[in-house]
């Protein structure tokens, strides 16, 4: 059996920033990360975005391996008891905990065809993975126009690959900008080479040899074609990994329910991360987020409890994009069926969009414009007069 004062499941970037949170308080207690990674922590957000502008591989690792931190790579947790405080791993071994903190992520969703000829975009192997499609050449097709789908896809044009980004939408981000702004990203799209094609979705995946053919049906008129790849990458959403805490009982709501303090439901066992869901006060809801602000101020808020001192996390994480020479800052609910108020300095180049709904800021979109997040934040809550702009 191993014995640790503190506990991790998940070796990613929320575990990473629990255990420097851990170390602020406590420099000596032992922690313990049981990860189904085979690679230590490191940032997520290069894979779709710096690593495909020139950065070093060797920029993404995080520092939490240290002699003070045993990592068991290549594990799953399948059971956990909280009234002895247990943890069972797949290979059947025992973690005993004094704390325990759930940072086990999300998983992406998948589609009922095409099996692992698809790649559903999410880690480090995924990225050397694609790497490799993109030196040999040929097409390759993205599924999904959402942040990972819309990223990969920028990265790919802007180094030389042939990509296709298919996705059911009029536009790209349709779901979360004014409609003007969504169709001048894909005009942006379609002007760095990407082949955008809208309003279709793919409902079938037959390999061929190295290659798949996709079948891809019009959402309007249901006429069927094929797409032919030389590799599928998927960005489709993705689900909380709640398994572990339900059948152990804790409350579980779209997320791992905690309470300021990051702890869930039993006072020993917090979470952190894509599967933690939390109240914000500003917004009046409870929210899961799935970005990397959240994980690393989740986590580290986590850690800091864990280890003994009191905390409120009332924060709300912020989120951002590059997509060629565009890029934003977004906070808060993003959403285009929301009452919008825009400001642009250029139209769809530099500009905010405030959401609404009843006449309270829900989110704010910054296209072009950087360090105005924090101004974001502060009017989330606040009443708004203005006139919806279509």
């Amino acid at each position: 059996m191993q014995d640790y004062k503190y506990l991790i499941v998940g070796g990613g970037m929320a575990a990473a920033s629990a255990i420097t949170g851990i170390r602020e308080i406590d420099p000596a207690g032992s922690i313990g990360v049981l990860t189904a990674e085979a690679h230590p922590p490191y940032n997520r957000p290069p894979l779709s975005k710096w690593l495909w502008r020139g950065k070093p591989l060797s920029s993404i690792w995080r520092k939490a391996n240290s002699a003070t931190v045993t990592f068991h790579q290549g594990r799953t947790a399948c059971a956990l008891d909280p009234r002895s405080k247990q943890i069972t791993d797949d290979q059947g071994v025992v973690y005993q905990f004094d704390k325990l903190l759930l940072a086990t992520g999300s998983t992406p969703r998948r589609l009922p065809f095409g099996g692992d000829e698809i790649i559903y975009y999410r880690t480090l192997d995924d990225y050397e993975r694609v790497r490799q499609l993109a030196a040999r050449g040929g097409t390759l097709v993205v599924i999904g126009a959402g942040f990972i789908g819309s990223e990969m896809a920028a990265a790919l044009a802007m180094n030389g690959t042939r990509v296709a980004l298919v996705f059911p939408d009029d536009a790209i981000g349709s779901r979360l900008y004014p409609a003007h702004l969504a169709q001048a990203v894909t005009t942006l799209f379609r002007a760095n080479g990407v082949d955008v094609v809208p309003r279709t979705r793919i409902i079938g995946c037959e390999p061929h040899g190295n290659r798949q053919t996709l079948i891809a049906q019009d959402v309007g008129s249901g006429r069927e074609r094929t797409i032919a790849a030389d590799g599928v990458i998927a960005g489709i959403g993705v689900d909380p990994n709640v398994d572990l805490a339900r059948a152990a009982g804790l409350e579980v709501n779209d997320g791992i329910r905690v309470d300021a303090s990051l702890r869930t439901s039993h006072p020993d066992i917090y979470a952190a991360g894509d599967a933690a869901s939390i109240y914000n006060a500003a917004l009046d809801a409870w929210r899961r987020v799935e970005h990397a602000d959240n994980a690393n101020n989740t986590g580290g808020y986590a850690g800091v409890a864990m280890a003994g001192r009191a905390v409120r996390y009332e924060y709300l994480p912020f989120f951002y994009s590059d997509l060629f020479e565009a890029g934003y800052e977004a906070v808060g609910e993003i959403d285009a069926r929301l009452e919008m108020i825009e400001d642009w300095r250029i139209p769809d180049v530099e500009g905010t969009v405030t959401y609404l709904r009843d006449g309270r800021v829900r989110g704010a979109l910054y296209w072009n414009v950087y360090g105005s997040v924090g101004a974001g934040r502060h009017a989330i809550g606040s009443v708004r007069d203005g006139r919806k702009v279509t």
